[in-house]
């Protein structure tokens, strides 16, 4: 099993939801769960009533490395006293309740948690154990209910799911993340001047070979050619393969004459 940095919980962005586990079962379950908080960033695990006891060597194997996340985890006998010091609390389910309320998805959720955490309020999340989910009483000390919208015919979701799903929410809105990269490896971008001194040659080579049968069009087709690669991205490594690519053909093109 993974160790875990004695610095990682330091380095944690503050600000996230305490996750609270009412009456959860499998300790398995409960240490997947703080695997899920632990990719999130956060920390601060409750549990109410866990039928098992605590502490529970399963949880810490099923943690994968999120060792800190169960080592501090504190126990409470009620929900009540689990959300006492709360100034918020936000409860997920994904059934009806006959009751009037305010009720939000995770994205939602994971947006106003932001603005709560500004307000200089503490909050939490309350996730219902594995066989029945939440019970009414632990409904009623929640602000607002979480519920995602998933296939309506099929909605339900093991505990750690649940818990990754309302943390991605929230880190996602606390962290800047390019929606999209390109993954380079050691090699970086190449650089305008290496391509072109690519391009020049590729050209040249072209006019050799007699590519260009219009001189007309010459202007247009290279053009096009320059944008081809411009658009691929290519890396200083590439750049280089390319010119050993052009090198080859030229040499094989020279022994067929």
């Amino acid at each position: 099993m993974a160790g875990t940095d004695s610095t990682q919980l330091d380095n944690l962005p503050d600000g996230g939801p305490v996750i609270i586990l009412v009456q959860p079962q499998l300790g398995q379950n409960i240490g997947m769960v703080a695997r899920a908080m632990l990719n999130n960033g956060l920390a601060e695990l409750r549990l109410v009533a866990p039928r098992d006891g605590w502490p529970n060597p399963e949880a810490v194997a099923a943690a994968s490395g999120a060792d800190q996340v169960i080592e501090n985890a504190t126990v409470y006998e009620t929900t009540a006293e689990a959300v006492a010091d709360l100034q918020r609390v936000y409860a997920t389910t994904a059934r009806p309740r006959g009751m009037v309320g305010r009720v939000m998805t995770p994205r939602a959720a994971g947006r106003e948690f932001i603005e709560v955490h500004k307000a200089g309020n503490r909050y939490g999340v309350l996730f219902g154990g594995e066989r029945a989910g939440l019970h009414n009483d632990d409904v009623t000390l929640a602000d607002t209910i979480i519920e995602a919208p998933l296939n309506p015919s099929f909605r339900s979701l093991n505990l750690a799911q649940a818990v990754l799903l309302v943390s991605y929410e929230w880190y996602q809105n606390r962290i800047e993340a390019p929606e999209e990269r390109l993954e380079a490896g050691d090699s970086e971008l190449a650089g305008k001047e290496e391509l072109l001194n690519f391009l020049t040659r590729l050209e040249a080579s072209l006019d050799e070979g007699g590519f260009f049968k219009s001189p007309g069009l010459r202007p247009v087709t290279v053009r096009n050619i320059r944008n081809m690669f411009q658009r691929a991205g290519l890396t200083s490594q590439e750049v280089r393969t390319l010119h050993g690519i052009a090198e080859a053909l030229k040499r094989a093109g020279g022994k067929e004459e």
